[in-house]
């Protein structure tokens, strides 16, 4: 790929874009554009979310506010919805997902697995998450992604649940790593003459 793709990230349900974690990714992956987006419910100061379709509309909706190839994703609910997106042909720029805590199933829940799209992701596919997330342990996560087509990369935090709490600097390298490696910035460096 002869252009890095860009970055959209949307936060988890209680949250918002200023989220450290992706605060923290879009400072790393500059001066590669990253752009992090709340939801509607959020701008409108709600505290409840809305509905899977209004959340995946907007994912479309900022995803054609970017031209070229896109890497999107973000923290739980807000990584969810761009891989809803994604996987019904809603953002044909999509070529990455980044996927940070995905809510597999409700804590206690594993019956209810949100996993029916998963099947229709095509593209590389990053998953960083904690060995202790309630909403998913590492083996349903990874029986789950195997019905993934596109290529499948997971990080596991060890000891980590949920949030993620501290573990900003863990999830920065990760992303920045699967970055470097699925999308290699084209050589445009020239090596320095030494002074003197």
């Amino acid at each position: 790929m002869s252009v890095s793709p860009s970055l959209l990230l949307f936060p988890g349900a209680g949250s918002d874009r200023d989220h450290a974690s992706l605060v923290a990714l879009a400072e790393a992956v500059a001066p590669r554009r990253c752009d992090r987006v709340d939801f509607p419910y959020r701008r409108a100061g709600r505290r409840a979310p809305d509905r899977a379709p209004v959340l995946v509309q907007a994912v479309e909706d900022a995803a054609r506010e970017i031209d070229g190839p896109l890497v999107l994703g973000g923290r739980s609910m807000g990584g969810r919805m761009c891989s809803m997106a994604v996987a019904e042909g809603r953002v044909p720029n999509a070529v990455g997902l980044v996927l940070v805590s995905y809510p597999l199933h409700p804590p206690g829940k594993p019956d209810r697995l949100r996993v029916e799209h998963l099947p229709a992701l095509t593209v590389p596919c990053l998953f960083v998450h904690g060995t202790k997330d309630a909403f998913g342990t590492r083996d349903e996560l990874e029986r789950w992604t195997a019905t993934i087509p596109g290529a499948v990369t997971h990080v596991w935090l060890d000891g980590k649940g949920h949030d993620l709490r501290n573990a900003d600097a863990s999830i920065v390298a990760a992303v920045t790593g699967w970055l470097d490696t699925t999308f290699p910035a084209p050589v445009t460096r020239r090596a320095r003459r030494p002074r003197g």
